[in-house]
């Protein structure tokens, strides 16, 4: 890891900042909060996996930021790319235990995804939408009519894919994925939860067409530093409203909050499951365990783990 601390090329992007450090520390670590430590490394593979190899040497509340990361990880193993300075690429250090009994930890990233939401909405301007299990979903809006690119002459239209999306294009006015959520147990038993969130990316930039950034959902703020700050403050009141009820989702109000900032639900979605097997239905509910219950054809199913993909109406 490489600490950005040191000046070297701080200012390489003038558009892109990097983060202060120092002021981040002033601000968040202090006695009585959640957060113990806060370090900003210039780049790293992972913040999850560095937090996750030196969890046993840290208290709760360790926070390591990335100004870019090369190898970060999502669901599924999936890669999360983006330009160095573009984002908030965080992982934090938590110690439920023993307070909060091990079958509900299962909510921490949902608690995280309701956390990053609030935090967004007061620093940035944007309503955040949260894509069950672990996806933050902004609106990016469509570019008004004088601002779009001549039309050309038709040509033969390509075959669009399963979300109605032909090669290249992006869906404007649409729910786009701004971010993601992963959370990992340590060999001592304490929680890794890491947020990667897209701020100031570009559409040139975008990994993929159906992605978005705080920017092109029209943040009024896009500056690093308050939004981390405002993140990481919501963050701490909703784990410490959690934990002071001992993980209990309703007398938290987490269940609550997070259904209703849930996209997934009221949609017909597919879950692919584990083993290759798949069901299509409604999400009616997300239950007291954290799982999004479908209600299918052949009646009332829960899933606890599986990736969902939201169908368009036909």
């Amino acid at each position: 890891m490489t600490s950005s601390d040191v000046p070297e090329n701080r200012w390489s992007d003038l558009e892109r900042p990097p983060l202060n450090a120092t002021a981040l520390r002033r601000a968040l670590v202090r006695p009585e909060s959640l957060w113990t430590s806060l370090d900003v490394v210039a780049t790293t593979g992972s913040t999850n996996s560095d937090l996750v190899g030196r969890a046993a040497g840290l208290d709760e509340g360790a926070v390591l930021v990335a100004e870019e990361q090369t190898a970060a990880r999502g669901r599924l193993d999936r890669t999360w790319s983006a330009p160095a300075r573009s984002g908030l690429f965080f992982s934090v250090l938590l110690r439920p235990a023993p307070r909060v009994p091990v079958e509900r930890w299962g909510w921490l990233p949902l608690l995280t995804g309701v956390a990053v939401a609030t935090g967004l909405s007061r620093a940035a301007g944007v309503d955040t939408a949260l894509k069950w299990p672990n996806d933050l979903l902004v609106t990016v809006p469509e570019a008004p009519e004088n601002l779009k690119e001549p039309k050309e002459p038709k040509e033969p239209k390509a075959p669009k894919d399963p979300d109605g999306l032909r090669p290249g294009e992006a869906p404007s006015g649409a729910e786009r994925k701004a971010g993601g959520i992963l959370a990992e147990r340590t060999a001592d038993g304490a929680v890794v939860v890491g947020v990667g969130l897209n701020v100031s990316l570009r559409t040139e930039e975008l990994p993929v067409p159906t992605a978005g950034s705080l920017a092109l959902a029209g943040a009024v703020s896009t500056d690093r530093d308050p939004l981390l700050r405002a993140v990481l403050r919501s963050l701490e009141q909703w784990y410490g409203e959690w934990r002071a009820a001992e993980g209990d989702p309703a007398a938290s109000r987490l269940q609550e909050a997070y259904a209703a900032g849930c996209s997934t639900l009221g949609r017909t979605v597919r879950a692919e499951l584990p083993g290759g097997t798949s069901m299509t239905g409604e999400a009616v509910a997300v239950d007291g365990d954290g799982r999004l219950v479908l209600a299918t054809e052949d009646g009332v199913q829960p899933v606890g783990a599986g990736d969902i993909v939201h169908l368009r109406p036909v």
